[in-house]
């Protein structure tokens, strides 16, 4: 063990290195704009990129870069089920709740669909598919693990997702007074269709608390379906692959994806202290920033230019779906 551990020391410091140089720069954008418009995650895989462009790491660094990019992932993802709360889920309502669910499970499906039609390798049609439906960057990390996904085909999916993020926190206040919502109906639509938490503060709080409050629990309801999705896809995934051999559960979900289960029904019980929360998703960001830097270190910037413009277009495509289907869910329900 102590072996392997200092043979994967230089690589895993190097994505040290590079996530510390991100955080910094998030701190700048913090103070310069008053928000980290791109995190520090999604700036890790970029800076990531430029290194990888004008230097290839050698076999001192691989085995650390490997162990970033997936073993620390994994625990990343299981950490995350720290953040489920159960008392937040429930005081939205069994019809909002089930709406919430269901344009999930539609956008996910609508949005394989779409990127299929334009070519997309099926695993990155469903790393976009539930980065688009379910959080953005956190969905493609946890899935891609369980899939097989390559850092090719993760990185094109965080940098094209993460692009539209920005553009969707500027653009989607105008529609509050374009469709003249209230500060409810256009908090349910920020935490439908914005990717990750911080950007629906970002894309709420301009316009008022409620909006917020509301948007956040929408946004967790989200986030909760990461769970089930990414148990969903390992099972299918491990039936593509074990034919009809029959293979055990436990052969067939990713160990991450019990402990991800595992750790939310600890909270829910109430076995994880509230003051342990917030340094537990902490501690899972910064891992996931550590992965995302890895992934950035290994990917072949030419493969990703060659399945930018397709890339580009199914992930847009799938966004206006799931703004259109949110719309259309806050006027079914009557949302005041």
């Amino acid at each position: 063990m102590l072996r392997f551990l200092a043979k994967c020391a230089p690589g895993v410091g190097l994505c040290i290195g590079v996530t510390l140089l991100a955080m910094a720069l998030q701190f700048v954008e913090v103070r310069l704009v008053g928000q980290p418009f791109l995190e520090a995650l999604v700036l890790a895989i970029l800076l990531g990129v430029a290194i990888r462009i004008v230097w290839a790491p050698g076999p001192l660094w691989s085995p650390g870069i490997g162990f970033s990019a997936k073993i620390l992932l994994e625990i990343a993802v299981m950490l995350l089920g720290a953040s489920v709360s159960v008392g937040a889920v429930a005081a939205l309502g069994l019809a909002l709740l089930g709406g919430i669910v269901a344009v999930v499970a539609v956008a996910i499906g609508a949005s394989y669909v779409i990127s299929r039609l334009f070519r997309l390798p099926w695993r990155m049609s469903l790393l976009i598919a539930c980065g688009n439906s379910i959080c953005g960057n956190s969905a493609i990390a946890a899935v891609a693990p369980v899939i097989g996904a390559d850092a090719d085909d993760i990185a094109s999916s965080i940098a094209f997702t993460a692009v539209l993020g920005v553009i969707v926190v500027l653009l989607l206040p105008l529609l509050v007074p374009l469709l003249h919502m209230s500060l409810s109906q256009y908090g349910v639509l920020a935490g439908l269709s914005v990717y990750a938490v911080p950007q629906v503060l970002a894309a709420t709080l301009p316009i008022g608390a409620l909006s917020n409050q509301v948007g956040t629990v929408v946004k967790l309801v989200r986030v909760l379906m990461l769970g089930p999705v990414v148990l969903a896809v390992s099972l299918l995934i491990g039936r593509r692959h074990a034919g009809t051999s029959g293979l055990r559960l436990g052969q067939l979900v990713p160990w991450f994806i019990l402990g991800f289960l595992a750790v939310a029904g600890l909270r829910a019980v109430g076995l994880i202290p509230p003051m342990a929360i917030a340094p537990l998703k902490t501690v899972a960001a910064l891992l996931t920033t550590i992965s995302m830097a890895a992934l950035g270190l290994g990917v072949d910037v030419r493969v990703v230019a060659r399945a930018g413009a397709a890339v580009t277009t199914a992930v847009t495509l799938s966004l206006l779906l799931l703004c259109g289907m949110s719309l259309a869910l806050i006027w079914a329900l009557h949302v005041p």
